[in-house]
């Protein structure tokens, strides 16, 4: 019969329409404020004594919190607040009591059910210009980055010296390298190396006691030394967001030695600050003789529970540093002990070759340097709380095994204490070393302030522009407009289901895609009502003029989508942040609209007036021509 869907398809749009309602309900149920407990290193964890430690520390300073909880099997702790107004000064709290060894920072927590979770249902994440996500403004730590230029200067001189056996005293003084020698023929040999070495050093002798060198940096390397440093520690901060999974992220830099970093939806965000700050950093050195000197070896700590209190000699030489890993991934060996499997660039491997080679069955060291910070309290002239974090580096030995024979650029270092310890350092190692240590200047979250304003502001506009819609389609089209209006709502929701399935970020701009779909979606039920008011118009039968509407506005309809489906994939292809969440919104809107429009709608029209004779249609005023005359007529 005319108008009539077969059975299956009437329960595949049932079925296709109740699964967006189900997945779209989780974005009903707004998160609670709360704070990420997380350790300083991934070894470090979170437990039950901890949280009540937290707890107290909230009860004390009178601010109201809940369901406190240990998360993913002890690495991280969450504790809800009653109030967002109270997380920067429920952060200072925690930081304080906890100490440097945790990290607490602010997080919303979801308060989805759990009959909605085990089917994979998950709220929608809000962008940063919304709510949900946390804004870092990092500081590069230009001054470091020079003074390990220059130690590698002062290193790479020791050894050419040395491999061409050249004896002088050698020192860093300032921005220059001293150098000493007993003859005039000794340092006049040591600057021919030097100049070959490294060209852009500026050379100075000095006669006064004895035959001096002095080899000084210039401003110019010194500026390429902090520009490097800040662009690779871009380079590296992206990489690193890159390996959190955040979606629409924002890296960028401000200014000489500043870097922005925006994190729209992020669930951890204590994980997130620990990844992001983390300067990790390898050093592979020979293990010192026993009777090398002093001024040619250094005595460090073993890293981790397991050989608290032991130590190790290394030479002060550095065969390798981890900015020559190129990949690095954690894994098992056979005794099921964690280890990380390390692939050199090629002049890493190169280096790591000839070293090992000359120097089988001696040890070598792993040096683990991390940057820290110890956190002190002082009370300033107006009798406030100052904090204050001095940093410091951290190094301690890893392994230190014996060579067995020459490395190449694949290897593995072993002797680490957990598996989250090892999943932890292949992630530094591939998302990159940090070329110098960063802080963190700035941290926040846009609130109930910025936030909640752009979030009301934005379901305003789309309830005006509904309503609107929806007294319209009404008041023209009749029991047709409410067909459209279910229709419509339908829409809203498969959007929604489907851009919470993909985990998609709803920026501002993105729900203006949403107030454009709503007019999209509405457009292509006016061209089909349009259509079939035609065909009453030209004497068709109401059942035929609704077949012929719909069947003869579906081109129209593609075509006019699909051509903006094209622009929106354009613009998701080049735009950034707002420009790809206003694309991803408006390509899902255009789908879910051709859905509801032309099959959802249909469907309706369908129920109501298809497989029988109607003597009318609700569908406003339609002039009727009849032969040569007209007349009008309400149908």
């Amino acid at each position: 019969m005319l108008n009539r869907y077969p059975l299956w398809k009437n329960l595949f749009i049932t079925l296709i329409v109740a699964m967006g309602f189900y997945y779209a309900a989780p974005n009903l149920y707004a998160p609670d404020p709360a704070l990420q407990i997380g350790g300083s290193s991934g070894a470090q964890g979170i437990n039950e004594r901890l949280m009540e430690r937290a707890s107290e520390a909230l009860s004390e300073a009178g601010i109201g919190h809940f369901g406190e909880e240990v998360q993913d099997s002890g690495k991280t702790g969450l504790i809800r607040l009653e109030s967002r107004e109270q997380q920067l000064k429920a952060q200072a709290i925690l930081q304080r009591a906890l100490g440097d060894g945790y990290i607490v920072a602010l997080n919303l927590a979801p308060t989805t059910p759990d009959w909605l979770v085990s089917g994979g249902a998950q709220p929608m994440k809000l962008g940063l210009d919304l709510s949900g996500g946390v804004h870092f403004k990092l500081e590069v730590d230009v001054d470091a980055a020079t003074d390990r230029k220059l130690e590698q200067y002062e290193n790479g001189i020791k050894r050419r010296l040395r491999e061409e056996r050249i004896r002088g005293r050698i020192a860093l003084e300032g921005t220059r390298i001293g150098m000493t020698f007993r003859s005039v023929e000794d340092r006049e040999a040591a600057r021919a190396e030097v100049r070959d070495l490294y060209p852009e050093l500026l050379l100075d002798r000095v006669d006064e006691d004895m035959p001096q060198l002095f080899a000084e940096v210039t401003e110019t390397t010194i500026a390429e030394v902090v520009e490097y440093a800040v662009a690779q520690n871009l380079t590296t901060l992206r990489n690193r967001v890159n390996e959190l999974g955040v979606s629409e992220p924002l890296v960028q830099r401000q200014g000489k030695n500043r870097i922005v970093v925006e994190l729209p939806g992020i669930q951890d965000t204590a994980e997130a600050k620990r990844i992001l700050g983390k300067v990790a950093n390898l050093e592979f050195r020979l293990v010192a003789e026993a009777n090398a000197p002093i001024s040619e070896r250094q005595r460090f700590d073993y890293r981790g529970e397991t050989r608290q209190g032991m130590t190790e000699w290394l030479e002060r030489d550095i065969i390798i540093t981890g900015e020559r890993v190129s990949n690095a991934a954690a894994s098992f060996d056979q005794n099921g002990q964690p280890n990380v499997q390390i692939t050199l660039d090629g002049e890493g491997g190169m280096l790591m070759s000839r070293a090992t080679r000359a120097n089988v069955k001696r040890r070598m060291g792993v040096l683990f340097i991390e940057r820290k910070y110890r956190t002190r309290y002082e009370t300033d002239e107006n009798g406030e709380t100052v904090v204050i974090r001095d940093p410091y580096d951290e190094k301690k030995v890893l392994t230190a095994p014996v060579i067995q024979s020459a490395l190449g650029a694949q290897f593995q270092i072993t002797g680490l204490d957990s598996p989250a310890e090892s999943s932890e350092l292949a992630l530094m190692l591939r998302a990159g070393a940090l070329a110098a240590p960063i802080s963190f200047v700035e941290e926040r979250t846009v609130g109930p302030s910025l936030g909640a304003e752009n979030i009301e502001l934005g379901v305003k506009s789309l309830q005006l522009g509904l309503a609107l819609v929806v007294l319209f389609m009404m008041v023209y089209y009749r029991i047709f407009g409410v067909i459209a209006v279910v229709a419509l709502t339908a829409n809203l929701v498969l959007l929604v289901a489907v851009m919470s399935l993909l985990s998609a970020t709803l920026t501002l701009p993105g729900i203006a895609g949403i107030v454009l779909t709503v007019g999209m979606a509405v457009d292509a039920n006016v061209l089909i009502f349009a259509r079939i008011r035609e065909e009453l118009a030209a004497g068709t039968s109401n059942q035929l003029a609704i077949h012929s509407g719909f069947e003869r506005a579906v081109t129209t309809i593609l075509d006019a989508n699909i051509t903006t489906l094209i622009v929106a994939i354009i613009l998701y292809a080049v735009g950034t942040g707002p420009i790809k969440g206003f694309a991803v919104t408006l390509s899902v809107g255009i789908i879910t609209s051709m859905f509801t429009a032309i099959m959802g709608t249909r469907a309706l029209v369908n129920l109501s007036y298809g497989g029988r004779r109607v003597e009318r249609l609700s569908i406003g005023r339609v002039k009727i021509r009849a032969d040569a005359a007209s007349k009008e007529a309400t149908v």
